[in-house]
């Protein structure tokens, strides 16, 4: 029987850059796509949220919708279970996860080492950093095995990263739990694709930053944004999507920027 791929955004059903990415799917696929969020919000006001101007030809039956919350373990594998449970009653055949994007951040903008603070320190690796790797561990099992029938291409696991993660590209300083936890994020990304490929999984996994990006997350920094940024968030979906659909299995395993170049480490 022929796979049945699907696309998984978490965060992204109720804003920023999680939304745009769950329309920008929605809008140039056939796919099946779930987008978290942790709203008290009825699934029916957010789907309303995001299929307004996306015209009428889209099934909004493709849209299928998570709760989820990034600081909970049992949250996040309740989401996992439901979207297992969700495939199982659409009767789905060998359903695959075709791309997925990992969205959660937070940043405090520390400037000196007495900024810090213990709180802020503690949840930018929370959102940063650990629920990143709580996805991974619960909802990797709905990445193609090796006994899926051979695909066309790899399915394509990304995270939202940040340059400045990078090491050897740090040279103004600040932003330390930013920097650190996305640094963590980095090396998560690193060995989730050495793990992929020791177990014969059939996808990629790589770090993408999106430049600065007209969100909550970097409002006061706009003004400050290099040239040709801040993007809108529809904008820097398509860029995203662009970059991560293209990627080669030579490509795996690194981070790209919004316009394919690598970030070094």
């Amino acid at each position: 029987m022929p796979p049945n791929p699907f696309v998984l955004i978490t965060p992204g059903a109720t804003r920023g850059l999680g939304v745009a990415l769950t329309r920008q799917f929605l809008a140039t696929t056939s796919l099946p796509v779930y987008a978290s969020h942790r709203t008290t919000l009825s699934d029916n006001e957010i789907s309303k949220h995001i299929l307004k101007n996306l015209g009428t030809n889209i099934d909004p039956k493709r849209l299928n919708l998570l709760k989820l919350d990034l600081t909970s373990e049992d949250s996040i594998k309740a989401a996992a279970d439901a979207l297992g449970e969700n495939l199982a009653q659409k009767g789905l055949l060998n359903p695959y996860l075709h791309t997925a994007f990992i969205t959660g951040g937070i940043l405090y903008p520390e400037k000196n080492p007495s900024q810090l603070d213990w709180d802020h320190i503690k949840e930018s690796f929370q959102i940063n950093t650990i629920s990143h790797l709580l996805i991974m561990k619960h909802f990797s099992q709905f990445l193609p095995g090796p006994t899926t029938a051979d695909l066309p291409a790899p399915a394509k696991w990304a995270h939202i990263t940040a340059r400045v993660g990078s090491i050897s590209d740090n040279h103004r300083g600040g932003w330390w739990s930013y920097r650190c936890s996305k640094a963590a994020l980095n090396q998560a990304i690193k060995t989730f694709d050495i793990y992929l490929q020791q177990h014969k999984i059939q996808a990629i996994c790589v770090g993408i930053h999106p430049g600065t990006v007209k969100t909550d997350l970097s409002k006061e920094f706009w003004a400050s944004a290099a040239m040709n940024e801040p993007f809108t968030p529809n904008d820097a979906a398509m860029n995203l999507i662009n970059v991560v659909e293209n990627l080669s299995t030579y490509q795996r395993g690194k981070v790209w920027d919004w316009a394919g170049k690598e970030v070094h480490w």
